[in-house]
């Protein structure tokens, strides 16, 4: 098994790379119907990380990751699994390709706001349709004494 390698992007300008000792997969049988080999083929594939034990992250990105994922994680660990294929070897590819897919979305830092001042059109129409309202319950009022 390789070495799983995440793509560069934001959070991880040159990508990842996560040692093969750290990933636990295990493998079962893909639910569905079968055939010949039904009671045979173990082609469903679970992947595991434990995100607390790996190398590949820094602490900031490790922090990054476990609250983005907290939702999807037993502990520390992140799995996945795929059974969308007959064939074992294309299941733990796609089950790599989710796991580097995940950590990759997971890594990207928080969009920061900028705030900005209005533009003097919006500042205009504000105080326009101040006025208008203003006009309007001005109108509903009694007539005064003049």
């Amino acid at each position: 098994m390789d070495d799983l390698r995440v793509l560069p992007g934001p959070g991880a300008p040159r990508g990842l790379t996560v040692p093969s000792r750290e990933l636990v997969e295990q493998f079962s049988h893909a639910s569905g119907p079968g055939g010949q080999g039904v009671n045979t083929a173990d082609s469903r594939v679970q992947l595991s990380l434990d995100l607390a034990a790996t190398t590949a992250l820094s602490e900031e990105q490790r922090a990054r990751v476990m609250d983005r994922l907290s939702g999807r994680l037993a502990g520390t660990v992140l799995t996945v699994s795929a059974e969308e294929h007959r064939a074992q070897r294309r299941n733990r590819a796609a089950a790599r390709a989710r796991l580097a897919e995940l950590l990759r979305e997971a890594l990207v830092p928080p969009a920061v706001r900028r705030p900005t001042r209005p533009t003097r059109g919006s500042r205009r129409r504000r105080i326009e349709s101040k006025r208008r309202r203003s006009e309007t319950k001005q109108y509903r009022r009694r007539p005064g004494a003049e």
